[in-house]
């Protein structure tokens, strides 16, 4: 079952380090590019990193409480037929719930970060 109040934002080393030291972040190129904040459900995260970190290593996920974010948060198709979360705002450190090293699992799959 999915948790619809969570989202998954994969951010570079250098990127989660910024929104640790700022308490903001504005979004990857892409993100700038598209004008909004490209997060992933759990179910959608392995697929985005494998489509779109490829190769990349020192890799961060962060969890994002949805709940934050109100009329800036909007749900739209991508891939086809899959809903994503797109956040038309900074993302705030406040709002991150939990957030660590990209790790996968024995099966691949991108494992989500715990808080505390």
């Amino acid at each position: 079952m999915s948790d619809t109040q969570t989202a998954y934002k994969v951010l570079t080393a250098e990127q989660m380090a910024a929104l640790e030291r700022d308490g903001t972040f504005a979004g990857a190129p892409v993100d700038v590019a598209d004008g909004f904040i490209h997060l992933s459900t759990a179910e959608q995260l392995t697929e985005t990193v494998d489509r779109h970190f490829a190769g990349q290593s020192d890799l961060h996920v962060a969890a994002v409480d949805l709940g934050s974010f109100g009329e800036s948060l909007k749900w739209e198709e991508a891939r086809g037929v899959q809903r994503f979360p797109h956040l038309y705002a900074p993302l705030l450190l406040e709002t991150v719930i939990a957030y660590g090293p990209l790790e996968r699992d024995a099966q691949g799959k991108v494992k989500l970060p715990v808080a505390g």
